[in-house]
């Protein structure tokens, strides 16, 4: 396993995780380190986030009751992502913390999303990774990290050009991946930009970095937490749009 995904040193925990920042909804159960359950489900295809998410969530539950499997926490996809399914998510999450007594971990979903490429792609050891969720138009969310996980440019709201980012591939391999990569690769255009195709942030990949999150005590506030929309850069480019209409 990636170093950084090792968990061996993590404690012993059985947690629910609820990914909802993009079409695919997805819940799983995690216990001792390993996935005991999860389940996909596109919500363009058959239904809403709002519709689906209830009874998978209820079939993970009853999957670790039936096992006798008491939860510790619930881990929740913390965004950038839809804003509709972010807050779906979440909301579910405080829910089931409130009514159980549990804990609530937020994994930031481009992070969530590097974790399938760690596992089952080779990639250069001075490679970065750059995640990107779409959001409009050549818009993404999108993120740089080394492969230690490290952020090298934290989470933004991109309009992609040529340029946006030279700095790193004029110097090493960038793998671009998620569901805001693929219209962005023409853009870009650089010899050292590479596309991994069909790469989701689902909820089986959560595992590590809730378990690594509980361990070190990161967890939220149920009461006040909020995930992460990126509300202020919808705001200034509503703002920008205006201007330029002038």
């Amino acid at each position: 396993m990636h170093p950084v995904l090792n968990e061996e040193d993590s404690s012993m925990s059985c947690i629910l995780h609820i990914e909802t920042s993009t079409a695919v909804c997805s819940v799983a159960v995690s216990d001792d380190s390993q996935v005991i359950y999860h389940e996909e489900q596109r919500s363009d295809q058959k239904g809403t986030s709002a519709e689906l998410l209830g009874p998978m969530v209820d079939e993970a539950m009853s999957f670790a009751d039936s096992h006798a499997i008491p939860f510790d926490a619930v881990a929740v996809s913390g965004g950038p992502g839809s804003y509709t399914g972010l807050r779906i998510g979440v909301s579910m999450a405080k829910g089931i913390c409130y009514g159980r007594d549990l804990k609530l971990v937020s994994v930031p979903t481009l992070e969530l999303l590097c974790v399938p490429v760690l596992l089952r792609e080779t990639v250069p050891d001075d490679a970065l990774l750059c995640p990107m969720l779409d959001a409009r138009r050549m818009e993404v969310y999108a993120a740089v990290y080394n492969r230690a996980l490290k952020p090298v440019r934290e989470v933004q709201a991109d309009v992609v050009t040529a340029d946006t980012y030279r700095l790193w591939l004029d110097e090493r391999p960038v793998y671009f991946f998620g569901n805001g990569a693929a219209k962005c690769m023409g853009i870009i255009n650089h010899p050292n930009a590479h596309l991994l195709e069909n790469v989701e942030p689902l909820a089986r990949w959560m595992q590590p970095l809730a378990e690594r999150r509980l361990l070190n005590g990161q967890t939220e506030d149920v009461a006040y937490y909020e995930p992460f929309y990126l509300k202020d850069f919808v705001a200034k480019a509503a703002k920008d749009l205006l201007h330029m209409k002038r």
